[in-house]
Order: structure tokens, then C-alpha cells, then sequence
């Protein structure tokens, strides 16, 4: 009996230490994941002078690693959905290395496209099977981890970015992409070590809490994604040169990308509380609003204002994200929340792989305070549609 008694407690244990190393293995991939993802911008500066690239080739190139990211989204999640989320996010991550490690190659510039595809097919496993792994371990209780689990990827673009920005006056960008991909070959061989092996416990359970009736209100929460994510990457297309344009360094567009990036992890927590109080829609709603006026206020402000600014943007340009990342599992159509999580991926990820291509173009053709002015207004256009997503939400 005392034995009976005891395994009651220690299976609980056991099966709370695997939820956190789950919890954590997912983390540790998505914050390197999406470290390589902004990281990239830090460079974007130095491919243009090096290979003579337009603003829209400048997003082109960008657009290599971003659209391939996102267009693979659904073919990844039907390629590897018999391996266990374990074996995928270590695959994630070595493939993402391997493309870091063309890069750095002297293969010039058709190396660095080559590079940048790759890289873009090994963070399109991460996604969908990071965050089914969260969801599946959690079940009905995920939207808290599901926050974490997108908080972490905010703490990778804090990180990263700002290391490549104070490491590139140092070293050349070759070099530097090189110690890129030893970062996520290192990450790859821990992720064998922590991540629990098998199916998590909690499965069935994640698919069986999404409800059919979220199906009609799906569309309306990718298209707002969709358009949440253009704003954030078009904005983000321009701001080095934004900054370069006041004066600023290397190192101060580094640090201008590490303060938005800061204030966009603070933001996760903010939107979250706010989500809490204004519901998703009032949540939306605000922050939008809030993200095209101090996308418009950093057009008129001198350097060290625009820094004072871009933590206070950052909240409210990346905190959306986290009201609408935690509501798919409640709208996932027919109850598969695998495939929702690939669906919304695609449609967030293809339109910030390809959205920032025609902000560039209308800065080549007009200026780029309008490329910039464009990115405000598309968030502006997300206020009406957040309002035809409140019929489908559960009360």
C-alpha cells in the first residue's frame, strides 16, 4: 500500500518534469529559430553595399530565407508528422546550421541565396512541430506555455541581432555566419539530450479540446496574422536605414533592433494582460492602433528619440502576435491543431516574406519615408477586420 501510495506522486512528478523539458526544448529551439530570422537584418546593411542590392533586392534576398520558411509550412508538417517532435526540432536545427554554414562559405553571392533557402527549410519544421509539441504537452491548460513558448522566440531576436550587430565592425560577415551555424549545431546536440522522446501524454487530449465551430472564424484570425506580420517585417526592412540616416553606427542599429525587440518580449506580457481585460478584439484593436501612430512618429524623430520610441513600438508591433498565436488552437479548423498551427504559419510567414519585397518597391520608386508610411497604414486596415473576427470567439 505505502508503495501504491507513493507512485501516485512520483508518476505526477515524472510527468511534470517531462511537460517542463518539453516546455523548454521547444523555447530553446524557437529563441534560436527566430534569433536567425532578425538576426539577418543586422546584416541586410552590409550585403547592400558588398553586392550592390536596390531596397526591393535588399527584401528579395531577405525574402530567400523568410518565404522559404513560410512556404514549407505545410509540406514539413505532412512530411514529418510520424516523428516524434523530439527528432523534428533536431532536424530543425541542424538544417538551419547547415544553411549558416553555406553562407559563410567564399561562394559569393549566389553561396549566400543558396545559404539563406536552406537555412529558411530547417525553421519551417521548427514552427508547426515547436508549437504542437507545446500544445499536445499542455492540452486544455496550453495558452499560458503557448505564451512562453512565443515569449521565447522574442528573447532570440533581443539576443542575437544584437551580437551580430556589435560583432560586425569586428569581424567580417562570413566569419560571424559561420559562428551562427556552431550555435545551432550546439543547440541541435542539446536538443538530443533534453527534449522527451515519444508522443506527448497529453495528445489526444490537445486535439480533442479544439472545437469545430472556431472553422468560420479561422480565416479572419490568418488574415489579421497575415497582416500583422507585413506590418512588423516592413517596418523592420527599413529601420537600419532609418537609423543610418540619423547618424547612427553598426552598433546603434544593433542597438535600435535589440530595444524593439526588448519592448516586443515585454509586449507578450502586456498584450496578454490586456487580452485579459479588453478581450482579443479590444486587445487587437489597440495595439494596431497604437503601432501605426509610433510608426509614424519615428519618421519625424532625430536618433536618440527614435531609440526612446522603438522599445514603447516594440510592445505593441510584436505583442499583438501573442493575442492572436494563443487563439488558434480555439479556432483550429476540425479540431487539428497541427495543421492550423502549419496554416497560420504560411499565411504570417509568406506575407512577411513577401510583403516587405512591395514596401521596398514603392521606397525604389517614390522614397522611403512612403515605404515606411505604407507599413503603418496596413496596420491601420487591421482595426476593421479584427472586428469581424468577434462572432467566431468563444465567450
Amino acid at each position: 500500500m505505502q508503495i501504491t501510495a507513493a507512485a501516485g506522486p512520483l508518476h505526477e512528478a515524472d510527468g511534470l518534469s517531462t511537460r517542463r523539458r518539453g516546455l523548454f526544448a521547444a523555447c530553446l529551439a524557437h529563441a534560436l529559430h527566430d534569433g536567425y530570422t532578425d538576426g539577418l537584418y543586422a546584416f541586410l546593411p552590409v550585403w547592400q553595399s558588398q553586392f550592390a542590392l536596390s531596397y526591393a533586392a535588399v527584401a528579395m534576398v531577405r525574402a530567400l530565407y523568410y518565404g522559404t520558411m513560410g512556404g514549407l509550412q505545410m509540406p514539413a508538417d505532412r512530411l514529418l508528422r510520424g516523428l516524434s517532435p523530439r527528432a523534428a526540432l533536431v532536424i530543425s536545427t541542424a538544417v538551419a546550421a547547415t544553411g549558416f554554414v553555406i553562407m559563410a562559405a567564399p561562394l559569393g553571392f549566389p553561396g549566400l541565396c543558396v545559404g539563406l533557402v536552406v537555412a529558411g527549410m530547417g525553421s519551417s519544421i521548427q514552427h508547426p512541430r515547436g508549437s504542437l509539441l507545446v500544445a499536445e504537452t499542455y492540452a486544455a491548460d496550453a495558452r499560458r506555455p503557448l505564451g512562453l513558448y512565443n515569449f521565447s522566440g522574442d528573447l532570440g531576436k533581443a539576443v542575437i541581432p544584437a551580437i551580430v550587430a556589435v560583432l560586425l565592425p569586428i569581424f567580417a560577415w562570413r566569419p560571424l555566419a559561420g559562428m551562427l551555424a556552431l550555435l545551432g549545431l550546439g543547440v541541435a546536440f542539446a536538443l538530443l539530450k533534453l527534449a522527451p522522446r515519444g508522443r506527448p501524454v497529453g495528445a489526444q487530449a490537445a486535439r480533442a479540446s479544439s472545437r469545430e465551430p472556431g472553422r468560420s472564424g479561422f480565416p479572419w484570425l490568418m488574415a489579421i496574422g497575415a497582416l500583422d506580420t507585413a506590418t512588423r517585417m516592413g517596418y523592420l526592412l527599413f529601420l537600419p536605414f532609418l537609423i543610418h540616416a540619423r547618424g547612427g553606427a553598426s552598433a546603434s542599429v544593433g542597438l535600435g533592433l535589440a530595444l524593439l525587440f526588448i519592448g516586443g518580449a515585454f509586449g507578450k506580457a502586456t498584450c496578454g494582460w490586456l487580452g485579459e481585460h479588453l478581450g482579443v478584439i479590444g486587445a487587437v484593436v489597440a495595439t494596431e492602433t497604437a503601432t501605426a501612430l509610433l510608426i509614424v512618429a519615428t519618421l519625424f524623430t532625430p536618433l536618440m528619440p527614435t531609440l526612446v520610441l522603438l522599445p514603447v513600438l516594440g510592445v505593441v508591433l510584436n505583442g499583438t502576435s501573442s493575442v492572436l498565436y494563443a487563439t488558434v488552437p480555439e479556432l483550429a479548423p476540425a479540431g487539428d491543431t497541427g495543421r492550423a498551427f502549419a496554416l497560420f504559419y504560411t499565411g504570417v510567414i509568406g506575407s512577411g516574406g513577401l510583403a516587405p519585397i512591395a514596401y521596398g518597391a514603392i521606397a525604389d520608386h517614390s522614397s522611403r519615408t512612403l515605404g515606411v508610411l505604407a507599413a503603418a497604414a496596413t496596420a491601420a486596415l487591421i482595426v476593421p477586420l479584427a472586428l469581424q473576427l468577434g462572432p467566431s470567439l468563444r465567450r
